[in-house]
């Protein structure tokens, strides 16, 4: 079977069925583990169908729970929405920081709680945020900046000298911002310049993580800088399709 010819069937079966297991469609296909994963993946990124655990779901039915955040809020806008579930998740991811630890931490409302709760003095850090950058400094702590333009909007350094900078490091853990994570979609933001950021940065982390409250779960912007499974994501909740995913740590 062709490729082309194998991925219309798995979106023919997956809206015939609403639902498919991986297992489901080797069987159907004749096809490796491997190659179905692929293809899931690959439509999955098209928007032809929904990655869920062990399998995919039509992108129909799980397309009217989604919101679609195509704009940057200012930080100061953001940081009293779900002011708790951010700080919950904060205090968590706050304890993965040991003192030799190279950290990198993205901008953001959730980011800015972690470096509140930041109790760890002796790691380095590393941010694209003024704010957490003066916060951290105001700790003690060991702060690097990369250079940059400073976005009005979020306080966040970005562009090409950030990224030529972020590309020299190597971060032993990372926090990242996201405006919406879906499996499908993967981790998204509204603007290119900070998705570039955030892609260099995380690609250079050996253990990333996602912070976001349960509303992003919902929600897609119109710039992807990962995959879903890029990240570990720490949240307050998840919905239905996200229960089972490895990669997804929900603090109380």
């Amino acid at each position: 079977m062709l490729a082309e010819e194998r991925l219309n069937r798995i979106v023919a079966v997956v809206d015939e069925r609403g639902t498919v297991t991986s297992a489901e469609l080797m069987e159907l296909l004749n096809a490796s583990e491997s190659t179905v994963r692929r293809d899931l993946t690959r439509l999955a990124q098209e928007g032809r169908i929904v990655k869920v655990h062990g399998g995919a779901a039509s992108a129909g039915a799980t397309a009217a729970r989604r919101t679609v955040v195509s704009v940057d809020q200012a930080v100061g806008d953001r940081h009293e929405l779900y002011l708790a579930e951010k700080r919950r998740i904060a205090r968590f991811a706050a304890t993965l920081i040991g003192p030799s630890d190279f950290v990198y931490i993205d901008a953001g409302s959730t980011t800015g709680c972690l470096a509140d709760a930041i109790t760890e003095h002796s790691a380095t850090y590393v941010t694209n945020s003024v704010e957490i950058a003066h916060a951290l400094f105001e700790k003690g702590c060991r702060v690097l900046m990369p250079a940059g333009e400073i976005k009005t909007v979020t306080g966040a350094l970005v562009g090409e000298q950030t990224v030529e900078t972020l590309r020299r490091f190597r971060f032993t853990i990372g926090f990242f911002g996201t405006n919406g994570a879906t499996p499908d979609a993967g981790f998204t933001t509204p603007e290119l310049g900070e998705a570039l950021v955030k892609e260099t940065a995380l690609a250079h982390t050996l253990k990333p993580y996602v912070l976001c409250d349960s509303s992003k779960l919902s929600a897609v912007s119109p710039v992807a800088f990962a995959a879903f499974d890029d990240a570990v994501v720490i949240t307050d909740a998840v919905p239905s399709e996200l229960d089972g995913y490895s990669n997804v740590i929900v603090v109380e």
